[in-house]
């Protein structure tokens, strides 16, 4: 179902306007930054924690698995959730458990203990990035809320690569567990910084029955949309292009790049490089160029960036690095162009459950991410041509579903 244009103009009067684009633009990308900071910081911990906890290399993946189903699992919560109660308190409760969750992982004894907290931890730290695009989707429309969006993500772009820099020296000085201390610190500092700085977005009078079977028929109304399931699917195997690559960090850095513990930038700053250039573009584009043209251009250029890397992995004996680096930037640019325009597009579908919509979306796209950390990655990590053959599998994949989405049927919101 499309937006009533006339409603949308008079819920967007009506929620309460951030004094600062750019600070709110900067508080939004801060707690989308949270999930990704709990999976990157402590990729240059890996080894240690396997050697303490005496660990396979599967077992010490696991630790992503164990964080990213729940954080699927609850992303269908919190959404439905915030369109009951409310944007603000439901990010800022979600992140106080965050914290007492990652307080768990800095003390755990055991590894038992320490999945156990990881699991906490994915149960709450995606309620930034998850009702915070209902928030945006609450204030603006059309290309406002395609610029605010990608600059959010412009913002959010720089977790990657910071992340496993900050975590790489904070390891080597003070140890892995100093890593998860950081963490707690986050999870603090954005819950207070929300508190006082987040404005509620969600009006009461606009807010819809608190009542656990009335939330899950809206949420099974927006995935059995055929539209909405085909693009959630596209999107997240899109993102895995590339994802493919990042959750065999490790193994990428240390074993097939022969770099240090406190050199995880090479792998991740051409990613957020390809993020921020991509975002600036889709930015440039907004209102000037048509979503699905944007997309479109997006879809081919994270395919051609994988079909490359495949190419090269496959016919070239030692790759260049920096030729690798550019590849990766190239498919990352590919993954921004389409990311907003059809995270806009699936919201829009359910004007009047975006937080369900956003909930469904980010479940859709954390379930692939969750098997590609803890299957594909780990699968295919022992050479980069078998990652580069999976990278364009999942860019096949995305492409081939997008260009499907092009010809819906029509579904009830």
């Amino acid at each position: 179902m499309a937006a009533d244009p006339a409603q949308v103009a008079v819920n967007a009067r009506q929620a309460p306007r951030p004094r600062s684009h750019w600070g709110f633009a900067l508080l939004l990308g801060a707690l989308s930054m949270v999930s990704p900071f709990s999976i990157d910081t402590f990729f240059p911990s890996f080894h240690a924690i396997a050697a303490e906890f005496r660990l396979t290399p599967w077992q010490i993946q696991q630790t992503l698995t164990v964080y990213l189903v729940p954080l699927g699992f609850m992303s269908l919560i919190q959404g439905p959730l915030s369109d009951a109660i409310g944007r603000r308190p439901v990010i800022v409760v979600g992140l106080l458990f965050y914290s007492l969750a990652s307080i768990g992982c800095a003390l755990a004894p055991s590894f038992a203990m320490l999945l156990v907290f990881r699991v906490v931890q994915g149960m709450t730290a995606g309620v930034g990035t998850i009702v915070g695009r209902a928030v945006i989707r609450d204030l603006h429309e059309g290309p406002q809320a395609q610029k605010l969006m990608s600059l959010v993500v412009m913002i959010f772009a720089f977790a990657p690569a910071i992340a496993p820099i900050v975590g790489g020296w904070i390891h080597v000085t003070l140890g892995w567990r100093a890593v998860f201390g950081f963490m707690v610190m986050i999870g603090v500092s954005l819950s207070l910084g929300s508190f006082l700085a987040l404005p509620e977005t969600h009006p009461k009078s606009k807010r819809v029955r608190l009542h656990a079977g009335e939330l899950t028929r809206t949420a099974w109304n927006v995935i059995r949309n055929r539209e909405f399931l085909t693009l959630a699917v596209a999107m997240g195997a899109n993102f895995a292009a590339m994802m493919t690559f990042i959750g065999a960090a490790p193994s990428v850095i240390l074993d097939h790049w022969h770099l240090g513990e406190t050199q995880f930038a090479w792998l991740f700053a051409p990613v957020i490089g390809g993020f921020v250039v991509g975002a600036w573009m889709s930015g440039r584009m907004a209102g000037r160029v048509r979503g699905t043209t944007q997309a479109e251009i997006g879809f081919i250029t994270a395919f051609a960036g994988a079909l490359i890397m495949l190419a090269l992995q496959a016919f070239v004996r030692e790759p260049p690095i920096h030729l690798q680096q550019a590849l990766l930037a190239t498919i990352a640019i590919g993954v921004q162009l389409v990311s907003p325009v059809l995270t806009l597009r699936m919201l829009d579908l359910f004007p009047r459950a975006r937080g369900a919509a956003a909930s469904v979306q980010s479940f859709v796209s954390i379930l692939i991410s969750a098997m590609v950390f803890g299957q594909l990655a780990p699968l295919l990590s022992g050479s980069l041509l078998a990652l580069a053959m999976g990278s364009f599998v999942t860019a096949l994949v995305a492409f081939g579903l997008w260009r499907l989405a092009q010809h819906p049927v029509s579904s009830s919101a």
